[in-house]
């Protein structure tokens, strides 16, 4: 499976040359390569985030990718990698990790019609970001909004219950399911519990089969003995007479006969 690393600062493709040269560990959409062939790949994040084009670039292309893709956040996902985290088919997030999102920020010069014009750029930047958190999520975009108004920092387990990952790494904790349904629907947990209880012991079966063989040989020799010696057998093999073979007692009938 390919691993994509996408790490320090999220940056533009034509600002990433400065980076390398100061030898600063930053990702721009241009090392995002993704197989031809579709296959499953993992995405490992550890970035505070940074360019806010470069990070939709990023996000758009991983959502589209054909192939299963799993993000996994080591360290930090914040502002755009947060973003980008969300374009995980299956989101897991360390236990030692964080996810942290906020309002877009910019620096600008210029009159208080510049300023206005700015700041109504930036709310409809942050409500187009806050979509990628409502598609996962499943949360209202209001709620999103006050959420990243306060920069709100979120753990492993809160990550988890907010609904931002699927599953906290090298535990058994996953996201509980998200339901829009006026139907029931049974909870997962108690789902696999049933699975789990359900499954067949194979050994144990066979133990059993065994010890139920074993009791009941002595009555399948028995009914072995009585369909070998029947007339019909003695007729369509010709076997040899024998005083066994002469009886004239009635041949038992009925599921015996068919025993193997």
């Amino acid at each position: 499976m390919k691993v994509i690393p996408i790490k320090g600062t999220i940056v533009s493709n034509s600002d990433k040359w400065l980076y390398d040269w100061l030898e600063w560990e930053a990702t721009a959409p241009k090392d995002i390569v993704l197989p031809e062939n579709g296959e499953p790949i993992e995405v490992h994040i550890n970035s505070g985030g940074g360019d806010v084009y470069a990070g939709s670039e990023i996000y758009t292309a991983l959502r589209s990718y054909p192939g299963d893709v799993t993000v996994k956040i080591v360290g930090i996902a914040a502002s755009a990698a947060s973003v980008i985290a969300m374009a995980g088919d299956t989101v897991e997030i360390s236990p030692t990790a964080q996810i942290m999102i906020h309002n877009v920020s910019t620096q600008v010069n210029g009159d208080h019609n510049t300023l206005l014009h700015e700041a109504g750029v930036l709310e409809g930047f942050n409500k187009s970001i806050a979509s990628a958190y409502v598609h996962k999520t499943g949360k209202a975009l209001d709620d999103l909004l006050a959420l990243m108004n306060k920069t709100t920092w979120f753990d492993a387990e809160s990550a988890l219950n907010h609904g931002f990952v699927d599953k906290i790494m090298f535990t058994n904790e996953v996201a509980p399911t998200l339901v829009a349904s006026e139907t029931p629907m049974i909870p997962s947990d108690f789902i696999e519990k049933m699975r789990s209880a359900m499954t067949p012991d194979i050994d144990k079966i066979a133990e059993l089969v065994a010890d139920k063989l074993e009791a009941k040989l002595p009555d399948i020799q028995i009914e072995k003995e009585a369909f070998e010696n029947s007339e019909f057998v003695q007729k369509k093999f010709n076997l040899p007479e024998s005083p066994e073979n002469s009886t004239n007692k009635a041949v038992p009938k009925g599921f015996g006969l068919f025993m193997f």
